[in-house]
């Protein structure tokens, strides 16, 4: 693609943002391999789109009250406890 749509320049300006170091030879290449992704987004565009009819259905259960753990069962295998409740670590 020797007519790109992306200036090696471009592509200079964006490694500089990123902070990455590329030499001549990257940047044309870069620029060669860039214009050939938008000339893949332009085909992209060009696909007909097709209308679908949605299919949905409700997937979630129904909440059924049942009985929970009481506070000593849910603290029995905890690493650290303080006052009745689980002791993480401290956040700084």
């Amino acid at each position: 693609m020797d007519d790109s749509v992306v200036d090696p320049a471009e592509v200079e300006h964006v490694a500089d943002l990123a902070r990455v170091d590329i030499d001549e030879s990257e940047r044309e290449r870069f620029a060669e391999q860039f214009g050939e992704i938008l000339d893949y987004f332009e085909t992209l565009d060009s696909v007909p789109e097709v209308e679908t009819k949605d299919e949905l259905t409700n997937v979630m259960r129904a909440d059924d009250v049942r009985e929970s753990l009481d506070q000593s069962e849910a603290l029995e295998n905890a690493p650290d406890t303080e006052d009745g409740f689980f002791k993480g670590p401290p956040v700084s």
